[in-house]
């Protein structure tokens, strides 16, 4: 029997396409599966718990032992540059029984609560250095300065904290924050994060875990 070139040649294009789209589809299914593992991580991986919308939203920065040992303070930084002040974890007045049971923000020379910061050019706001004196927190034992930590505009303090101060003693990071300060310029928030710490080197240097 004579064999016939035409279909020795379309059994060799078929192989050939079958081969070709063999390794496409090869191809497509380790780009579908890269994209599974990137949306989809091993629950291996996953965290104990989700973060919080601090965390995600904020950049942590810390001051440790500022001016006097023990006052330790956090920064949280937001990326348009407003920072959120209060108390880490490790502050002495945390250490005192009963914790903290009074906040007075009549410091320096003038009541800082009474402070009301109005318009795009925030108006009345106070400029502040970083050891501006922002409020002081009582135990039943002491009582003790927080620092503004940072160089800036105050725009405004926690007034809940008058009335309930107990905040500070159960959600200091959240609900008990301090004040907001807005940096004068960038070059401030470049000379200030100098003396600031990051969250890895806070908890590695206090040896909490947070």
């Amino acid at each position: 029997m004579a064999e016939n070139p035409e279909t020795d040649d379309t059994i060799e294009t078929t192989k050939q396409n079958q081969s070709e789209e063999e390794v496409e589809h090869s191809d497509e299914q380790k780009q579908e599966d890269e994209l599974r593992s990137l949306l989809l991580s091993d629950i291996g991986d996953l965290p104990l718990s989700p973060p919080s919308a601090t965390q995600v939203n904020f950049v942590s920065y810390f001051i440790t032992d500022f001016t006097k040992p023990g006052h330790d303070q956090y920064i949280y930084r937001h990326a348009n540059g407003l920072c959120v002040i209060g108390l880490a974890p490790t502050h002495i007045a945390f250490k005192d029984e009963g914790g903290i049971t009074n906040i007075d923000f009549n410091v320096g020379k003038s009541d800082r609560s009474v402070l009301k910061v109005s318009g795009k050019r925030k108006k009345n706001a106070m400029r502040s250095e970083s050891n501006t004196a922002l409020c002081k927190v009582s135990t039943a034992k002491d009582s003790y300065i927080v620092r503004c930590c940072v160089k800036g505009s105050l725009l405004e303090v926690n007034e809940r904290l008058i009335k309930q101060p107990q905040l500070l003693n159960s959600s200091a990071d959240r609900e008990g924050y301090i004040a907001i300060i807005m940096p004068t310029r960038p070059a401030d928030w470049t000379k200030n994060k100098e003396s600031l710490i990051t969250l890895e080197e806070y908890k590695a240097k206090k040896e909490v875990s947070l």
